[in-house]
């Protein structure tokens, strides 16, 4: 755990972190392992806690009323992922995240959130500096999805996050795309042909 974490501080934060503000972290947070398949957060219940991956690979999902699934965020080792909106507000969550692998995590709940932000100053600016990347990145895959082409947003997202198109089911990969999985069939067809 400790060596996936702290090379995660180091890349959002630029910087080493000393030792001791490593065991705070540790100290507000806990590990716990989860089966594949696993629902860690439901639709309709309160998301209690931030994950981040040590080892596995996780999703969240919105569910429509007609039953059809659309994918809100991927997530493998050294990614965070949580239902945001009821995580921070409190509000039930919209949204399910599922293991897609057996995965490890590490797990903070808000009250420990918000003790480990005001314990130390670093703690606050990483948490801020993955926010406004989070952001950021919904902002980008939101401009994609309407200006730019299917073909054009899976080149994207394969050059990106190369390891994702190794280890997430290809029809989780289309529906985060907005692509319906018999088109990126097709264009992975035609780029694998040039």
């Amino acid at each position: 755990m400790q060596e996936t974490l702290i090379k995660n501080l180091k890349r959002v934060l630029g910087e080493d972190i000393p030792e001791e503000l490593y065991e705070l972290l540790q100290q507000y947070s806990f590990e716990k392992s989860f089966d594949k398949k696993v629902l860690l957060s439901e639709a309709g219940a309160d998301c209690k806690y931030q994950y981040f991956i040590l080892e596995g690979s996780v999703y969240s999902y919105y569910v429509n009323e007609k039953g059809d699934k659309s994918v809100i965020e991927l997530a493998i080792e050294e990614y965070w992922i949580t239902d945001a909106a009821s995580y921070f507000t409190g509000k039930p969550s919209v949204a399910n995240i599922k293991t897609l692998e057996p995965t490890r995590a590490l797990l903070i709940n808000r009250e420990d959130y918000d003790a480990l932000c005001c314990a130390h100053p670093l703690f606050d600016r990483f948490f801020r500096i993955l926010m406004q990347n989070a952001l950021a990145s919904l902002h980008d895959r939101i401009l994609g999805t309407i200006s730019e082409d299917a073909e054009h947003r899976y080149r994207e997202f394969s050059r990106l996050r190369p390891y994702f198109v190794q280890r997430i089911p290809q029809y989780l990969i289309a529906s985060y795309l907005g692509i319906k999985p018999q088109s990126l069939s097709r264009i992975r067809k035609n780029l694998f042909q040039k």
